[in-house]
């Protein structure tokens, strides 16, 4: 045997074989790994509500055509070559190049009038939106918090509110307020305020339990900063919905009434009264009467669709996504 026998075992330290990261394209050397940095980027509810309201397309292509009329109004009316109250020779005359509406018994132009009109409608029923939001909102948020004989008291009023007759009301009010439009506006956001207070009180009763109310009692926020700065923000999804369905309801009643002779009186103008100048002459010169009452119809169409948008765009059961 050899004095210095070299041993089987080789000492130095085993070579470990290079391997090729799974899908990456990377060599890695031993335990050693490359770790990845993910980044997720959340949205807003702002941008949920967003995003959600985006897929409604029927949403969608109603608000394109509400803001298409919205500007025809406004923008159109002030551009068109005649005015609301300039007669012209063309009496009676059937829509034509000169005149797309046609004319009234005594020449006026039917176009600069439905514009005229549509301003009127319009601008009642953003008022009795916002004015009814606002009192109805508040109203419902204080008496949904402090709940107890303060919320029976305020739900007894809206309750009272609730059963008087609307159109029969809105009939005597606006007769004796003289057909100013933006009094008729405030008569009717007069009685539908307590749909949204009902509305606002209900999610309010919800919220006012949650965890974010009770810590905000315990750091000592006052009872105001708590209602205008935690419970109606939370609230202003269902609020935003009845909001956008009352702009409707304003439209449709304002029509009724100019309809009935409650509403906007002469010389000024609007759709209902439109409408209602023209329904003894449906047969002789039917573009009186269709005119304006396509346009209460589009209005009131696309401003209900847009309110389903808004209400599926809302709604708090939806998954909430990231990007």
């Amino acid at each position: 045997m050899p004095d210095n026998p070299k041993s089987d075992i080789d000492p130095s330290p085993p070579q470990v074989p290079e391997t090729k990261a799974s899908g990456a394209g990377e060599t890695l050397a031993g335990p050693a790994r490359t770790e990845r940095e993910f980044t997720v980027a959340q949205r807003s509810q702002a941008q949920l509500v967003l995003r959600r309201f985006l897929q409604h397309r029927l949403a969608v292509a109603s608000l394109i055509v509400l803001t298409a009329i919205v500007l025809l109004a406004f923008v159109g009316g002030a551009l068109w070559k005649y005015d609301v109250g300039q007669f012209t020779p063309d009496e009676s005359q059937a829509p034509s190049w000169e005149h797309p509406f046609g004319t009234d018994q005594t020449g006026r132009d039917m176009f600069a009038q439905v514009l005229r009109g549509t301003q009127i409608s319009i601008g009642i029923a953003v008022l009795v939106a916002l004015f009814a939001t606002i009192v109805g909102t508040i109203w419902g948020a204080v008496a949904g918090f402090y709940r107890g004989w303060l919320d029976t008291a305020m739900m007894r009023i809206a309750d009272l509110v609730l059963t008087l007759p609307l159109l029969a009301v809105a009939a005597v009010l606006g007769h004796n307020v003289g057909g100013t439009w933006w009094l008729i506006a405030v008569v009717i956001a007069g009685l539908y305020w307590a749909y949204v207070s009902r509305v606002a009180r209900g999610v309010v009763l919800s919220l006012r339990e949650k965890e974010f109310i009770e810590a905000s009692k315990a750091l000592g926020a006052s009872d105001a900063r708590i209602i205008f700065k935690h419970l109606v923000p939370n609230a202003l999804g269902s609020v935003i919905v009845n909001a956008t369905i009352l702009v409707a309801i304003a439209i449709l009643l304002e029509t009724a009434l100019s309809y009935l002779g409650f509403g906007v009186v002469p010389p000024d103008t609007s759709l209902g009264l439109l409408v209602s100048q023209a329904k003894t002459a449906v047969s002789t010169r039917p573009w009186l009467f269709y005119f304006p009452g396509l346009f209460i119809i589009l209005i009131a169409l696309t401003i209900n669709f847009i309110g389903d948008g808004l209400r599926d765009a809302f709604d708090p059961q939806q998954t909430k996504v990231r990007a």
